[in-house]
């Protein structure tokens, strides 16, 4: 800043009695004139200018008429806006311009503080170059995440929980947010916990928290938020408006992954049900005033604003989606009859979500079932037929693995491929005996049965995992006699089971 345009902006705030501000781009260019009161001044949104690199482009210069020097509030817009410095200057009794200080974030955190300030300075005897300097600092925060840089179309994330639950249990739902996100083929950079007895309302997690992310968000070269809770879309608004970074919660996240794996014609319809359901309430209420209302001959008047338009694009959409559904669930249930006029019996595999259904199943089928060490490996119901050691066959089916906190509309959506449960003579529960949460897990498993008027079919359960957890006597004599130990990577492991199946199977079918 020149010295005459620090002694017209000092004179000029001097006047009003009013702090006033001046917006810089990088080329000098003024983008905005902010007139505040005697204490302080309101940024616009600058949601509409587009950041330069890490940093947003742009200076913020304003007055101080108390003498005052750098206040938290500044340090606040510093953080918030992204601004690539935040200069401030002091008005003196009689007008004139007394020093200029200044602050810039950091690309690295220094004694605990992502700021750094530079050393004040009156506006006449600055030196250095501000477009130099600048430079060199987009420079360092390139540097800085540049071994975070990955090819493009993945996602960098910053994973946020803020819970009132016990520190074990939000750390679990965090580590099981994690292995969501690696399903969904995002890169996990950070990962925030914040205990809170209440929660904020509008931005969940405290102002200063949510500042610190997005330090972290812009060292790291993060583009992602994702909040291990729901989000409404207030929340979703104000947290995107503060930090400038896309934010979706976990529901979304399950959401997404259950689009990218769905392979039947079936699943895909219940997962685009489910998406359209969330999005509905989501839609945004502001109609951007009079500029999207439709018109022209026949439809003079007020129309239909934009949003109520996609509104009843999304409630027509999900009408035929629901037909669509029907139709396909009639032919499912036509192939299980033709299923039972065989007389064959059907064992089921239900369980948490990669307690390894899958492998068991591939295991004793000699099938090659997509099996991955990943959450929601499996979306679409299989079938497979499977002979018993004292000849006796069955149809054996894996079906979507349940989680915690399912999103009611999916559990709904895919209440049809669930169907297949009803079916079963038979329910294996597969257990991971590997994970610290087991029984955790095991109870939301029981739960989503009992909400699934499954709980009344004979249940045999399987604890899965074995060759993880050879060495833990402890562990497997507190659940000795609660059900069977295998690995399913092992089929030595699975006669046991095999033989007290059939033995279930052959007194409920004489029954």
């Amino acid at each position: 800043m020149g010295p005459e345009l620090a002694r017209a902006l000092c004179q000029l705030s001097f006047d009003l009695n009013r702090q006033i501000g001046l917006l810089l781009q990088r080329s000098g260019k003024v983008e905005a004139v902010i007139v505040g009161d005697y204490r302080g001044i309101m940024i616009p949104q600058l949601s509409h200018i587009r950041s330069r690199g890490r940093l947003k482009g742009l200076r913020l210069v304003h007055t101080h008429l108390a003498g005052e020097a750098i206040s938290d509030e500044d340090l606040m817009d510093l953080l918030f806006l992204r601004l690539d410095m935040l200069s401030v200057v002091t008005v003196a009794p009689d007008g004139l311009p007394e020093q200029l200080h200044s602050v810039h974030l950091l690309p690295n955190s220094k004694d605990g503080k992502n700021w750094a300030f530079l050393p004040p300075v009156h506006p006449a005897n600055q030196t250095d170059s501000f477009e130099d300097f600048i430079h060199a600092l987009e420079g360092e925060f390139t540097r800085k995440a540049s071994g975070k840089d990955v090819e493009n179309g993945i996602d960098k994330a910053i994973l946020v929980s803020v819970s009132s639950q016990s520190k074990i249990r939000a750390e679990e739902s965090l580590r099981e947010l994690s292995e969501l996100a690696r399903s969904g083929d995002v890169l996990v950079l950070a990962e925030v916990l914040q205990q809170r007895r209440k929660i904020n309302p509008r931005l969940i997690l405290g102002k200063g928290k949510l500042a610190d992310i997005m330090i972290q968000a812009l060292q790291l070269n993060a583009n992602l938020l994702i909040f291990d809770q729901e989000l409404n879309p207030s929340q979703i608004r104000s947290i995107t408006d503060y930090t400038d970074l896309r934010v979706i919660d976990r529901t979304q996240l399950i959401l997404d992954i259950f689009a990218r794996r769905a392979l039947s014609r079936e699943g895909k319809v219940q997962v685009e049900m489910a998406q359209l359901k969330y999005m509905l309430p989501r839609l945004s209420s502001r109609d951007d005033a009079l500029s999207r209302l439709t018109g022209g001959i026949g439809a003079r008047g007020p129309g239909e604003t934009k949003l109520e338009i996609d509104k009843r694009r999304i409630n027509d959409r999900l009408a035929r989606l629901a037909k669509e559904l029907k139709k396909v669930s009639r032919e499912r249930y036509q192939r299980r009859s033709r299923r039972r006029k065989k007389d064959l019996p059907v064992l089921s595999f239900v369980g948490y979500t990669n307690a390894g259904k899958s492998t068991l199943l591939n295991t004793l089928t000699q099938s090659t079932i997509v099996a991955e060490d990943k959450l929601f490996a499996t979306l679409d119901p299989t079938s497979r037929r499977l002979r018993f050691p004292r000849d006796m066959e069955v149809i054996v089916t894996d079906t979507v693995g349940f989680i915690r906190n399912l999103p009611a509309d999916l559990l709904q959506a895919f209440k049809a491929t669930l169907e297949e449960l009803e079916e079963a003579d038979l329910l294996v529960h597969v257990v991971d005996l590997s994970n610290p949460c087991f029984r955790d897990q095991m109870k939301v498993v029981d739960e989503l049965l009992r909400d699934l008027d499954l709980g009344t079919i004979p249940c045999l359960k399987l604890f899965n995992k074995a060759d993880r957890v050879a060495e833990d006597t402890i562990l497997l004599e507190g659940i000795a006699g609660e059900g069977l130990v295998v690995s399913a990577l092992d089929a030595e492991t699975l006669a046991p089971f095999l033989e007290q199946a059939q033995v279930i199977m052959g007194k409920i079918l004489h029954s």
